[in-house]
């Protein structure tokens, strides 16, 4: 997985100001930026979510990330009052914003929010399939016997894209996580650092 595979869900207006901003700091560190909005929450929150290529996200992970976003924002300034920062993995029910999201993700129940209506509605949830020619493939639940249960989703025209917290999504992820640390070698440092002296 690329570090620098765009992103093709993507904010809009102050959202998007900040994200050009803060991306190239991020993947700078060797992190990819997910997404950042900023929010009432707290009086006014930016919220940056980020992750390592891999898809792991640690504590210092997001206080490096914190640290070097910081004095980007301070000189730009896109914010025009007091706000909080907040530095995060994308969770399990994480947002998809890659091409290579909605690959690694297939078997996965999605929800998806369109900018531009499809077939004159803007919400689908479903059984993510994969990613096909530029589009999410999904399968949709309770379609009328006799008609295409599949829908491909242009990815451009994706407004939001979150998967579906279930029991196999946890599981899927809980894998993908101690994969992804095995194959940077930390599992051994886990196990070393709870051998008994």
């Amino acid at each position: 997985m690329s570090a620098h595979e765009p992103r093709i869900v993507t904010e809009q207006g102050l959202d998007a100001r900040v994200a050009a901003i803060v991306e190239p700091v991020i993947e700078d560190l060797g992190f990819r930026l997910v997404r950042a909005r900023i929010s009432a929450s707290n009086g006014c929150t930016l919220q940056i979510m980020a992750e390592r290529p891999d898809g792991t996200m640690t504590v210092e992970g997001c206080e490096t990330v914190s640290r070097a976003v910081s004095p980007a924002l301070d000189v730009d300034d896109p914010i025009n009052r007091a706000y909080h920062l907040e530095v995060s993995s994308p969770g399990i029910d994480r947002p998809l914003v890659r091409s290579g999201d909605f690959e690694r993700w297939a078997g996965h129940e999605l929800k998806v929010e369109m900018e531009v209506m499809l077939d004159g509605r803007k919400r689908f949830r479903g059984m993510l399939l994969g990613e096909e020619n530029g589009a999410a493939k999904i399968r949709l639940p309770d379609v009328p016997e006799g008609e295409d249960d599949t829908v491909l989703l242009p990815l451009e025209n994706i407004g939001e894209a979150k998967l579906v917290l279930t029991d196999n999504l946890i599981t899927a992820a809980l894998k993908a996580e101690k994969a992804a640390l095995a194959a940077r070698g930390q599992d051994d440092e886990l196990e070393q650092d709870n051998t008994p002296n």
